[in-house]
């Protein structure tokens, strides 16, 4: 399984909501995300689906700045 293939399985998570933010974003920014931001995707799909749906939905903001720029993307699709 290629890294992408890999990412795209890690984007099924067990909530709709979540599930449909994540598939919209595979679909729309994956292809086109450079090694940084591949590697914040990651970090991030490695957080519990609640409180990756809670910073995806902006009711909460990551610890790390870093992060922010990938999470804007998810935010707007």
């Amino acid at each position: 399984m290629g890294e992408m293939d890999r990412v795209r399985w890690h984007c099924r998570r067990g909530l709709l909501e979540l599930d449909l933010v994540l598939a919209a974003f595979v679909e729309r920014h994956l292809e086109r995300l450079d090694r940084r931001q591949l590697a914040i995707l990651e970090e991030l799909l490695d957080k519990p689906d609640n409180d990756l749906l809670d910073l995806v939905m902006g009711r909460a903001e990551p610890a790390d700045p870093s992060l922010q720029p990938v999470l804007e993307m998810l935010r707007t699709g």
